[in-house]
Order: C-alpha cells, then sequence, then structure tokens
C-alpha cells in the first residue's frame, strides 16, 4: 500500500515526529512550515526548527506566508498525498484542503481533548494543577480541534513540571503516538472515537497581561503560573517601577502580608505561604540565578511587590 504523505509543521515540538516519520515507511512528499521570521526586532530572518530538521533530512520544503490560495491548494492536489500530518503548523488548515488526502488531515495535539482545546495547552494544564496530559491525535474538522478522537496516550505531571520541560516529554510521546495512529488507520484497524464536546475547554493565548503574578494568590497557584509560562511568556511583577521576570522558584513556608518581601534572599510573601525566587530576570537584562541579583540589587524586607 502506498504511504505517501505531507507533514505541516513549524516549532521544535513538531520535530521529533518529523524525524519518526522519516526513520520509518511513511514516504514524505514535502513538509511545510512556516517562513523565516524576524526572532528580534532589527535582527536576521531565523529559519524554524521544522524548516532546519528538513533541510537536514534532505526533505523538500514549502514555506508559504498563506496556504488558503489556489497554488498550495492544486500543488497538494497535485501531488495526492495519502495522508497529511499537523504537528504545531500555527496555521488554520482551509476547509476545503481537509478531503483532499484519502485519510484527512491528523494533528498531534498537546492534551487529552477534549480538555483544553486551543493554542496553549501544555500551559493551561500546569496552571490548572492538572495532575495528568497527554497526547491526542485527532482527525481535523472545520470547528478547531474537536475532530474524532484516533488515538490517546496519558502521562502524570506534578506541581514542579514547567512547560519547557513538558514540551520535550510530550513531543517525543507524541512522535510515539503518531505512529501508533498512522499504522492503526494504514491498516485499516481504527475506529474514530467523538469527542464530547459538552466537556470541552478551551486553552486561549496566554496574554501579557494575564502573566502577570497576583500575590494575593495562594504560592501553590503562583507557582504553577511561574511554572506554566516558562519559557513563554514568562510570569512576571513590578519592583520599583521595574519589571521582572520569574523562571524558577519554590515554595516556602513564611508568611506575611501578600506582596511584601519578608527575608533578604527575595521571598515573596502570597495569601497563603510565600514564594522562594531561584531565577529572575530584570527587564532588559539576562536571566540569573537569585544569588547572583541579589549582588547587585538592594532588597529591602518590608517593601512592596506588585
Amino acid at each position: 500500500m502506498s504511504k505517501k504523505i505531507v507533514f505541516m509543521g513549524t516549532p521544535e515540538f513538531a520535530v521529533p515526529s518529523l524525524k519518526e516519520l522519516k526513520n520509518s515507511d511513511y514516504e514524505i512528499l514535502t513538509v511545510y512550515s512556516q517562513p523565516a521570521s524576524k526572532a528580534n526586532r532589527g535582527q536576521k530572518l531565523t529559519k524554524s526548527e521544522v524548516e532546519i530538521a528538513s533541510e537536514n533530512l534532505s526533505l523538500n520544503l514549502r514555506t508559504p506566508l498563506l496556504l488558503d490560495n489556489d497554488q498550495e491548494y492544486n500543488f497538494l492536489k497535485s501531488i495526492k498525498p495519502e495522508m497529511v500530518v499537523v504537528v504545531a503548523y500555527g496555521k488554520i488548515i482551509p476547509k476545503r484542503f481537509l478531503n483532499l488526502p484519502k485519510f484527512g488531515f491528523i494533528n498531534v495535539h498537546a492534551s487529552l481533548l477534549p480538555k483544553w482545546r486551543g493554542a496553549a495547552p501544555m500551559q493551561r494544564s500546569i496552571m490548572n494543577l492538572d495532575n495528568e496530559t497527554g497526547i491526542t491525535i485527532m482527525k481535523i474538522v472545520e470547528e478547531l480541534d474537536a475532530g474524532p478522537i484516533i488515538h490517546q496516550d496519558k502521562i502524570k505531571i506534578n506541581e514542579n513540571v514547567d512547560t519547557l520541560s513538558l514540551s520535550k516529554l510530550l513531543s517525543q510521546l507524541g512522535a510515539k503516538s503518531l505512529i501508533k495512529a498512522m499504522n492503526k488507520i494504514f491498516n485499516g484497524d481504527i475506529s474514530f472515537q467523538e469527542q464530547n464536546h459538552k466537556e470541552a475547554t478551551y486553552a486561549k493565548k496566554i496574554s501579557k497581561e494575564e502573566a502577570k503574578i497576583n500575590w494575593n494568590n495562594s504560592a501553590k497557584t503562583i507557582l504553577a503560573k511561574i511554572n506554566g509560562l516558562n519559557p513563554n511568556p514568562g510570569a512576571w511583577f513590578k519592583y520599583k517601577n521595574q519589571r521582572y521576570k520569574v523562571w524558577k522558584a519554590n515554595i516556602a513556608n513564611t508568611s506575611g502580608s501578600p506582596g511584601t518581601i519578608v527575608d533578604k534572599m527575595l521571598t515573596i510573601a502570597c495569601k497563603e505561604q510565600s514564594i522562594k525566587i531561584l531565577e529572575i530576570q530584570k527587564e532588559g537584562k539576562s536571566r540569573q540565578q537569585i544569588d547572583q541579583f541579589l549582588l547587585g540589587n538592594n532588597i529591602k524586607i518590608g517593601e512592596s511587590i506588585y
């Protein structure tokens, strides 16, 4: 049987799936990725991780600025893939594309659907203090992340996991889950499970304002925000009119008025317990371990953080 596929993906999260497919008996006709972009203001264009991986694997590559046009539709139709695999591509698949492949478009999603549909499932899962998450392989339909489920794999998570480490874990799990699901489909050994749409929750993109730390929450809730927003966009607070991002912290059993500094190691009181900062970044500066940061900053006990 023909096993010709197209792959669509952009960030590092998608690379393990691409490599797993390259090492399998599936034939990757072409790879789609988002075009190179400027990583920071004034800097040169930076290729996506999937584009770099595709070049290293000698795969055909397309990086259209827009997907929903006749050129891309006709190209995809002409190469006749059996399936299109989508892993964090970052673009909505146009409705008219969905029925082009024999087996449709399938997606690797980093949550246990129908929980956490949307752009930020890993961040939301950590911030929500979920004790498990996982990978869902589903068929793409017009409604976002609402398609029938092909396969799921679960993992346990704890309060110390951050999005950076969870992403690495789920990207590897997703690659294995993807092959399992694809084998089921191509072997005709598949029954699609419709999602319970009434149980759907949504993982909307994190705004900069939402990333601000509210010291009137418990230390457990604040630590979940810090971990959930590492590496992007980063949980933050203001101190003496300067913005600081907190990258790593743990919970301390000290107490005080929420938002006040309770010791010279920059431990900050919360509604319940305190947050002991371990790694911090002052606006416009590099990330620093807390002991390094304190050498050049005069922290006073009792001062307010906001």
